[in-house]
């Protein structure tokens, strides 16, 4: 009975090791990944904080329409300082001595009328949406930099795969090939041929390795994740390309002031709209109305002081030295800067979408034509093979079609990281990239 309690135990926590094991490598789908950085990359964190202290701004500028409550309190003592006067020669000298003071009193504001007020709070209204369109501007970055990176790694493996499996058929082929150089079927020649390149592609995958490492840790960066986090990505390169979606792109609608780049540039001139009615708004009277308590808790013999006094207050600016055109004439060339920049990011994002859009319908064509070109140089590669190992073929020609071969492998891999990187791109600036 105790043998099989130990057994269960055992078997416990050897399951619970296993399941410590397996949660140690990171299972990650491409949206999965483009989620888990805007939530934890660290620049998006700086983002979402920007947002919280625009909110804190914004009440900052409430509160100084809010009244405005201070109380003060005072002790003074005179030491035993006396006043000494005479109320006519002939009399004698009379003498006060001051007695210790304490005082207690309550002041109470409340703004009526501000024009800087009031255009203050819409420009803090505005700037707190314009932190939060970038922070959406923020999110799209990370999202195209996660993406692009995801690429990247799969693109790095995938090559990695196709470069072992061409050095482990050109090892074999070194293989066969010693016993014919033997006999003398095969030249000596032909084996050093094809040892310098097996060499030559033991380096490119070693380099590769390293590259996949890179890519790796620069994609645990941008995740936000721990360094050394191992990760498994699950989403399999041949799923990311598709005619469908190629077409399906295309054929968005595009409207530029959708995006956030034109949203933020919209945001900047409203602002600097608001700053010249901010400036226009300082020449204008500003009214408050108060209330004061004052309480004399040690107070004189002659005391003549209210306790409570009410009124109100009536700022009126008169002259500044033109100081105020001044700076309403530099609000108003802002603000003129500010609508030639919308006009320019206007005409900028209607050209660059076009642009977009063709670089990614040319970077699909060049991938269907690399494909087609991996599967011609396949074809030759295997036919003459069969030629070398019949010995009707030199070793040298072989690793011509074999570096053909590996070249447009190579090109594939580049023209579908093109493609993906154009597809990327475009999405972003349609807003359709976390999709």
């Amino acid at each position: 009975m105790i043998k099989k309690i130990f057994s269960l135990i055992f078997l416990v926590i050897v399951s619970i090791s296993a399941l410590f094991s397996q949660d140690s490598i990171m299972n990650i789908s491409i949206s999965d990944a483009c989620k888990y950085a805007i939530e934890n990359n660290k620049m998006m964190k700086n983002a979402s904080l920007d947002v919280r202290k625009s909110q804190m701004v914004l009440r900052e500028a409430i509160s100084g329409g809010l009244p405005q409550i201070n109380a003060n309190a005072d002790y003074s003592n005179f030491l035993g300082a006396e006043m000494s006067f005479k109320f006519s020669e002939n009399m004698p000298e009379q003498k006060i001595k001051f007695k210790p003071q304490s005082n207690f009193s309550l002041n109470v504001t409340q703004l009526i009328f501000s024009g800087q007020y009031w255009v203050g709070l819409q420009t803090a209204k505005l700037a707190k949406k314009l932190t939060e369109t970038n922070r959406e501007k923020s999110e799209l970055d990370i999202v195209s930099q996660t993406s692009e990176t995801y690429h990247l790694v799969l693109i790095s493996e995938a090559l990695l795969e196709r470069m072992n499996t061409n050095t482990k058929n050109l090892k074999s082929l070194l293989e066969k090939t010693r016993p014919l150089v033997k006999v003398g079927i095969m030249e000596q020649t032909d084996l050093d041929q094809l040892e310098v390149q097996l060499n030559t592609l033991f380096n490119a995958v070693k380099s590769l390795e390293r590259q996949l490492e890179m890519a790796n840790n620069m994609l645990r960066l941008q995740l936000g994740t721990d360094p050394t986090a191992k990760l498994k990505l699950t989403t399999k390169l041949d799923e990311l390309i598709s005619a469908d979606d190629l077409q399906n792109t295309l054929n968005t609608e595009f409207n530029v002031q959708n995006t956030v780049e034109m949203q933020l540039v919209n945001q900047q001139a409203e602002i600097s709209k608001k700053m010249v009615n901010l400036q226009r708004a300082s020449v204008l009277p500003t009214l408050a109305a108060f209330y004061n308590y004052n309480h004399k808790i040690l107070k004189p013999d002659f005391d003549m002081s209210p306790k409570n006094v009410v009124g109100l207050k009536l700022n009126i600016p008169i002259f500044a030295g033109f100081n105020r055109s001044a700076k309403i004439n530099q609000a108003k060339i802002d603000f003129e800067k500010a609508k030639n920049t919308q006009e320019f990011v206007n005409e900028q994002l209607t050209i660059q979408e076009k642009q977009l859009k063709f670089n990614y319908k040319n970077a699909f064509e060049t991938y269907e034509n690399q494909k087609r070109n991996v599967e011609i140089s396949r074809k030759v590669y295997d036919n003459l093979k069969k030629k070398y190992e019949q010995g009707l073929l030199s070793g040298l020609d072989l690793i011509n079609a074999d570096n053909n071969y590996v070249k447009a492998e190579t090109d594939l891999i580049s023209a579908t990281m093109k493609l993906l990187s154009a597809k990327t791109q475009l999405k972003k600036l349609y807003k359709r990239i976390k999709n």
